[in-house]
């Protein structure tokens, strides 16, 4: 709830902190915060569309194949890391405090909040589609609006752990959120991620240059506490093809009757490889 992650959050106007005055968010400054019926509430920075991020079809297709399980291996490896995270920076007498950049429905935040029993999390996405569903995945979940590429609504050090899962990142914005013994965990597709689907749906492939982007975007930031590469084999459908096509970045770019010509043409059912890395980091002193 946004009430577990209030004393965290700041304005993204004049980064003051938020009191909650019935059904808004008001800052010291005066600026103020409708909290949506369905739960969340859009800190965004003034010129950030309030519309943007993925469309409701786009996470409707994650949700679909995120509950179906297919991705549950990678989001047992992240909340595992979490929780050994969060027990190397405990303290006593407070609640351990997880951000999710880039959350989506939330999860993989949510995975990770039932490996942490008491922590609190934050779950920030820009998409307003996301967010609805993000507030609803877990009891101890406030569900945030904003932009990853502009200032976070959120304190100096407020975050025990970061999550970061297929998502965009600012290496300086996740140290400053990020606690001086906090760590941030990156989960990025491998190489082979999706490979038996890229060719025949013409899916975006993974940029060969990723890592050395990666390196450049946290590097100044962040030092490498561990590297770790999972893989496994998934047994998909037509229906699950679909939904994985729909919820990615090719969903910009793919028409429908496209698409869909292109999955009626692979079998009933196929392996497809599941290939990612997670990056376990800690903030450069």
């Amino acid at each position: 709830m946004l009430d577990d992650v209030l004393g965290w959050l700041r304005c993204p106007h004049c980064h003051g902190h938020l009191t909650r005055a019935d059904g808004s968010l008001l800052c010291t400054s005066g600026h103020n915060f409708d909290i949506a019926r369905q739960g969340y509430v859009a800190l965004l920075h003034s010129g950030t569309p309030g519309s943007g991020g993925d469309t409701a079809a786009m996470v409707s297709a994650r949700q679909a194949f995120l509950v179906a399980g297919h991705f549950a291996a990678i989001a047992a490896t992240l909340a595992h890391a979490a929780a050994a995270a969060t027990a190397d920076a405990k303290r006593p007498g407070r609640r351990e405090c997880m951000v999710d950049v880039g959350a989506g429905t939330g999860y993989y935040l949510a995975a990770a909040l039932e490996r942490v029993p008491g922590a609190v999390g934050m779950a920030l996405d820009v998409s307003k589609h996301a967010l609805r569903r993000a507030a609803r995945a877990h009891p101890r979940i406030g569900a945030v609006g904003c932009d990853a590429w502009h200032r976070l609504p959120v304190a100096d050090g407020a975050a025990d752990v970061v999550l970061n899962v297929f998502a965009p990142r600012r290496g300086a914005e996740l140290r400053r959120i990020l606690r001086p013994d906090g760590r941030l965990l990156v989960v990025t597709p491998g190489p082979e991620h999706l490979t038996e689907l890229t060719g025949p749906l013409a899916l975006l492939s993974v940029d060969e240059r990723k890592r050395e982007r990666l390196e450049d975007n946290l590097g100044p930031y962040f030092s490498l506490d561990g590297e770790s590469e999972h893989r496994g084999v998934m047994t998909l459908g037509r229906h699950d093809v679909a939904a994985v096509a729909a919820m990615g970045p090719t969903a910009w770019h793919a028409g429908q009757a496209a698409m869909a010509e292109r999955i009626a043409g692979l079998p009933e059912t196929m392996p497809v490889t599941r290939a990612v890395v997670l990056r376990v980091l800690r903030p450069r002193r």
